[in-house]
């Protein structure tokens, strides 16, 4: 019986089979499968099975959860199809009698006006009808999700964003990966429903002090509308679609959908989630 990681390809996936293996769950037992396995052969010589995955192509799906005890559905990436295909994931694994899925959902999904979350709670929604034991894994925001704002401001000296007084609770993906892989080979988490998250919130102006502390330079927050946000990426070059999809995460993250903190994810890791100012250097020195 096997552990299946799917999108073991992403960041995500990859390290939680990194953790699983570190945790001293034996190789043989871990699935990493994904869409490019060919970015998969360090793990494939370490001993884990290797299987192409396809969230579009079902019959791939049938073919990596054989066997499988529990398996990881990590989110997709194509936003717009991912309940069709999670519901492919999820009808497999249910075929292939799967004893328990964990999925990575997103922040109150069930109720949040995030723009990111009718797909989370379509998704619960299908794996609650399943009769498959769950597990799920609301995942709060990466830090790494500011990478790029940051190395921005190595250029510019300034964050800029509608993002008001908001606050984030974020966590780099590692401290995720690691609370997934704990998940994945402990028992006691049938039907849970974890809130992760960071355990400190952050504002945006704490952001700008983190980013001057790594960049070695003075770096400020500017807020700005949402109508001047729209304006000025549209000026960027981007198109419609992604300007209202970036302002309306701008807006929520404003509106505090991103703050709670509700130390799910240190209980599980059993630390403390990595502070603002190492996610960021780690994250920078790994881009």
């Amino acid at each position: 019986m096997s552990i299946v990681v799917t999108g073991a390809t992403g960041h995500l996936g990859r390290l939680v089979v990194t953790h699983l293996l570190a945790d001293g769950v034996p190789a043989d037992q871990v699935v990493a499968a994904g869409r490019r396995t060919e970015t998969l052969a360090d793990l494939a010589e370490r001993g884990v099975r290797v299987a192409a995955l396809d969230y579009g192509e079902p019959e791939t799906i049938a073919a990596a959860l054989e066997g499988a005890e529990t398996v990881l559905l990590v989110s997709g990436s194509e936003v717009g199809q991912r309940v069709e295909q999670h519901r492919a994931v999820i009808e497999a694994a249910k075929a292939a009698g799967v004893r328990r899925l964990v999925y990575t959902s997103a922040p109150k999904a069930d109720t949040s006006p995030l723009v990111l979350a009718p797909e989370h709670k379509a998704t619960e929604e299908i794996l609650r009808a399943s009769g498959l034991t769950f597990t799920i894994l609301r995942n709060g925001w990466y830090t790494e999700n500011y990478v790029g704002d940051v190395q921005r401001a190595a250029e510019t000296g300034e964050i800029v964003g509608a993002y008001g007084d908001g606050r984030v609770a974020s966590a780099p993906r590692d401290d995720f990966a690691a609370a997934a892989a704990v998940v994945l080979r402990t028992e006691g988490h049938d039907g849970a429903v974890y809130e992760l998250s960071g355990d400190e919130a952050w504002g945006f102006d704490e952001l700008a002090a983190a980013a001057s502390e790594v960049l070695g330079r003075p770096v400020t927050y500017r807020a700005v509308s949402s109508e001047q946000r729209a304006a000025d990426l549209a000026a960027a070059g981007l198109d419609e679609g992604t300007v209202g999809f970036v302002v309306a995460l701008e807006e929520n993250t404003r509106d505090g959908l991103l703050a709670e903190t509700s130390g799910d994810l240190s209980r599980l890791i059993g630390r403390p989630t990595t502070p603002l100012v190492d996610a960021l250097r780690a994250a920078l020195a790994a881009a």
